[in-house]
């Protein structure tokens, strides 16, 4: 697979804004080892977030993109690399506010399961049977505002 072709997985805008996924790890049968590939168009973000079982790799392709971590934020430029590490030291954002378009690849160890974490917008994302990769099914992927847990012994026991 070629990083600077336009063959793409995954094309929309839920937000309105564009973006495009090439799971290169995927394509290349990777089992251990995931790569995604991103385009993205002007006004795009992620979420800030953090990753429980996944660490994370960042490597710009083209464009700006800003990166957002625990530290702070700085622009990035193509040949630029950030690692985001399991837990709360590598929660990240990352974002397009320059003019054009920003191609970044996402490189990530495969375990499966994965809790993400969004702790500004309150949530917890739980991934099972597959990893979380945009676009990609799982056999369970369901997000629920933090403040929604409830303890062990809170949980509704049957009669039986």
């Amino acid at each position: 697979m070629n990083i600077y072709a336009s063959e793409w997985d995954v094309e929309r805008a839920p937000l309105g804004v564009n973006e495009r996924f090439a799971h290169i790890g995927r394509r290349l049968g990777g089992e251990l080892l995931g790569a995604t590939m991103f385009e993205v168009e002007p006004g795009w973000q992620s979420l800030y977030h953090l990753h429980y079982a996944n660490e994370e790799l960042l490597l710009v392709v083209d464009g700006t993109p800003t990166l957002r971590t625990p530290d702070g934020e700085r622009e990035l430029r193509p040949g630029d690399t950030a690692l985001f590490r399991r837990g709360p030291a590598g929660t990240h954002q990352i974002a397009n506010r320059s003019d054009g378009p920003a191609r970044f690849i996402v490189f990530s160890s495969m375990v499966d399961p994965d809790v993400v974490e969004q702790p500004e917008a309150g949530t917890v994302g739980v991934f099972v049977g597959g990893v979380p990769t945009s676009g990609r099914d799982a056999e369970i992927e369901l997000f629920f505002p933090r403040e929604a847990a409830v303890g062990y012994f809170e949980i509704p026991r049957s009669e039986s």
